[in-house]
């Protein structure tokens, strides 16, 4: 005898519900497992003290990802979350996809995970239309994200005027009171926080270190696009301030293509004792390979603050790893999606800073690099 309908029905909706259960029980699972192996290559790197495993890793940054205590995988498996990135730099260098994959993978740590119960949805420099900032910031405004990670300030300048709702985390940005971002770093108010890079301080440290790496140095012009540097309205008066103590002049150059980049290194070149200074800037990091070609075939001293331009070629850099920030920008999207206010989260300023030295180009230039700056290099290329 066949069992009535109401039987059957009973248990298909039994059947249904332990489906359920074990979807969620499986989902969980993953979460938990991503985690823990997110985890464990994060600590691996840390342990190991190579630098050269981050890249072998493509991401996996060299810096601690924070599982916050209490934080299960199961309070948010039952809601994709969705997470906007506005990046400064093109798409296909190497630095921005270290960048993009430090920063999914710390997002692991959290527990969030892209297909799952996350989505993040990108967008990149371009630097041959300048116009699109704007219309990046506002494909992603439309999008409504629950967060969005601005990285560099002109990524930032955008979204600031265009939402005062959704909430930013930045990176990469000089002085966010001053460019009048937030209204103090303890307490920024309103939907904007993040990580703050360089300042004033910091800029007089490039200039100093140039010249300890090449003390033949009297003029030193620092190269910068204006478009997309406009931190360098606070950097260059640093560095021109504290020109004068280290026996330097200081000059500013502008500029907007590579025949500009080169312009500007051959009238430094015309006379003894030039040297440089490339800030950090989406246009010098996308016209890096030139910048650095320019400097070696002017035989001028190059200091890019970045380590990517110590790493192709220029004879050092110091700045924060930037890798390093990415990733950790996802302590504050991870507490956002959770439900804290960006308002009460300070924005944080580096405390670490590294200094990389391209021995290989010092000794091409005729430099000998002080054993002591040496000892203090976090790494140095041979």
């Amino acid at each position: 005898m066949s069992p009535p309908d109401s039987a059957l029905a009973n248990l298909q909706l039994t059947i249904d519900e332990l489906e359920r259960q074990f979807a969620g029980q499986r989902a969980e699972r993953d979460v938990v497992l991503a985690r823990e192996t997110a985890t464990a290559e994060l600590h691996q790197i840390i342990n190991s003290g190579n630098r050269m495993r981050r890249r072998e890793l493509f991401g996996v940054v060299a810096g601690a990802v924070i599982l916050l205590p209490g934080a299960s995988p199961a309070q948010h498996l039952d809601h994709v979350s969705h997470v906007g990135v506005l990046m400064g730099f093109s798409e296909n260098r190497p630095e921005t996809q270290e960048y993009v994959a430090a920063f999914a993978k710390a997002l692991e740590g959290y527990g969030w995970l892209e297909g799952k119960n996350l989505r993040t949805d990108y967008r990149f420099f371009s630097a041959t239309d300048p116009t699109l900032f704007d219309r990046n910031a506002a494909e992603l405004i439309a999008m409504s994200p629950e967060v969005i990670l601005a990285s560099t300030t002109p990524a930032l300048r955008p979204l600031h005027q265009q939402t005062r709702t959704i909430p930013v985390v930045f990176v990469q940005v000089s002085d966010p009171v001053g460019q009048g971002f937030v209204e103090n770093l303890a307490r920024p108010g309103g939907n904007i926080t993040g990580f703050s890079a360089y300042d004033g301080e910091l800029a007089a440290k490039w200039a100093q270190l140039l010249k300890e790496v090449a003390p033949g140095v009297t003029r030193v012009t620092v190269i910068f696009n204006p478009d997309t540097a406009p931190h360098a309205r606070l950097l260059n008066p640093a560095i021109a301030t504290a020109a004068p103590s280290l026996g330097m002049t200081a000059t500013f150059a502008p500029v907007h293509d590579d025949a500009g980049v080169e312009s500007a290194m051959a009238a430094v070149a015309r006379e003894p004792g030039g040297g440089m200074i490339a800030l950090p800037d989406s246009f010098n990091a996308l016209h890096r390979d030139a910048i650095v070609a320019a400097a070696a075939r002017h035989h001028l001293p190059l200091l890019g603050v970045d380590e990517f331009f110590a790493r192709a070629g220029a004879v050092m850099s110091y700045s924060v790893d930037l890798v390093q920030v990415h990733a950790h920008a996802t302590s504050y999207i991870d507490r956002i999606l959770r439900g804290t206010k960006p308002a009460d989260l300070p924005v944080q300023r580096p405390t670490k800073y590294s200094l990389i030295i391209n021995l290989k180009t010092a000794e091409a230039l005729g430099l000998t690099v002080p054993p002591a700056l040496l000892a203090l290099a976090d790494d140095v290329i041979e």
